[in-house]
């Protein structure tokens, strides 16, 4: 049985755009263009200039967004990239495709984005990249890590795979950094039908190597400069994109009005609730909260009809995908303990405020019992 409150139902925000996203399909179908194409043009454009980025490059799927910006960096066999412990796993297979070494840096605990007071110890001679997340759509404390970048003339990559719209001191994410790689899986505030991802970045050079990567290296039909991918946003996505980029904002502001229920009713119940800076504007894509009897909470909430998820319920380190670097047992601990403590509410622009004071009374009569 479906929850009373889900965690996120897709189905009601694209039944509410769904004149406008059948008239984009309808486009992209007489159109002709089936891969690359005007629609994926316009939509680059449009969304570079959202950003307040100059260039946009369309590809297949987020984690190629961090995989193809890396390589269109350099980084290869034998660097080192660093990146947050606590952040989804994409952030390092993304690293590990480009045969380099992600090395792990432990969150501000406060915000839960990487540390910038940690960064420089984790710097060596093999260090390219500094890849930063903004995770839960909240951004990372940039200034500090482009400083430290800049001092070791290092790169920063951003992934922003939550944080569409999300601002870092009056500016948009998208072009505070080298690059910034983007996913548009369906679940995302910017969401298409099905996968896709795109890169911003105001590096000309970058720009144009992401171009040709994700086209089988090639530039021109047949002529091969490198061996390159076969990733590029498709044009039925890129029309879905493009309609709902203009809700986008819209969107973003239902969200921050629930956050606000949220923030405002959970007040005071023992929860650790989500900090925000002074010179953050998140998008709350997602709203995580903290207890120590995580499992319980999430269980009474389940018998309520209410929906949470778990992001994330292993940190990388202890996946079995990097048994092979050989941490130890303790390493990264705060890492572990937000894995084992961390909650996530439901929220999305389709959810009533009634819902979320539904979901704020329910953990309000559920915490004292735990």
């Amino acid at each position: 049985m479906d929850a009373l409150i889900p965690f996120l139902d897709l189905r009601i925000g694209n039944a509410e755009l769904r004149t406008e996203i059948d008239s984009a399909v309808a486009r992209v179908l007489e159109s002709g263009w089936y891969i690359l194409g005007p629609e994926v043009d316009n939509f680059e454009a449009e969304f570079a200039g959202y950003c307040q980025a100059t260039h946009c490059v369309g590809v297949a799927n987020g984690l190629d967004a961090l995989h193809l910006a890396l390589k269109a960096m350099g980084v290869g066999p034998g660097d080192e990239v660093i990146v947050p412990s606590n952040t989804y796993i994409a952030t390092w297979l993304a690293v590990s495709q480009c045969g380099a070494t992600p090395v792990p840096v432990e969150p501000d605990e406060s915000t839960y984005n990487i540390d910038p007071e940690l960064i420089e110890a984790a710097i060596t001679s093999r260090t390219k990249v500094i890849l930063p997340v903004h995770l839960y759509g909240q951004p990372a404390d940039l200034d500090p890590i482009l400083t430290i970048a800049r001092k070791h003339g290092l790169r920063v990559l951003e992934d922003a795979a939550q944080a569409h719209g999300a601002r870092y001191k009056g500016r948009r994410i998208g072009g505070h950094g080298d690059a910034v790689a983007w996913s548009f899986y369906p679940g995302k505030n910017l969401g298409a039908l099905g996968d896709g991802g795109a890169v911003t970045t105001n590096d000309p050079q970058i720009a144009d190597r992401l171009r040709v990567l994700r086209n089988y290296g090639s530039r021109v039909k047949y002529v091969n400069e490198e061996r390159g991918y076969n990733s590029r946003l498709d044009p039925l996505q890129a029309a879905v994109l493009r309609v709902k980029l203009s809700h986008l904002d819209a969107w973003n502001a239902r969200r921050t009005v629930l956050a606000q229920v949220y923030l405002d009713g959970l007040r005071g119940t023992g929860l650790v609730l989500p900090h925000v800076p002074d010179w953050a504007e998140p998008v709350w894509h997602l709203f995580v909260v903290r207890h120590a009897r995580r499992d319980e909470l999430q269980r009474a909430l389940t018998d309520a009809g209410i929906g949470s998820l778990i992001h994330y319920p292993i940190p990388p380190h202890r996946q079995t995908a990097y048994a092979d670097a050989c941490f130890p047992a303790d390493a990264f601990p705060l890492a572990s303990r937000l894995a084992e403590e961390v909650l996530s509410l439901p929220i999305g622009p389709q959810m009533g405020i009634g819902q979320a004071q539904t979901v704020v009374a329910a953990i309000t009569r559920t915490v004292p019992t735990l």
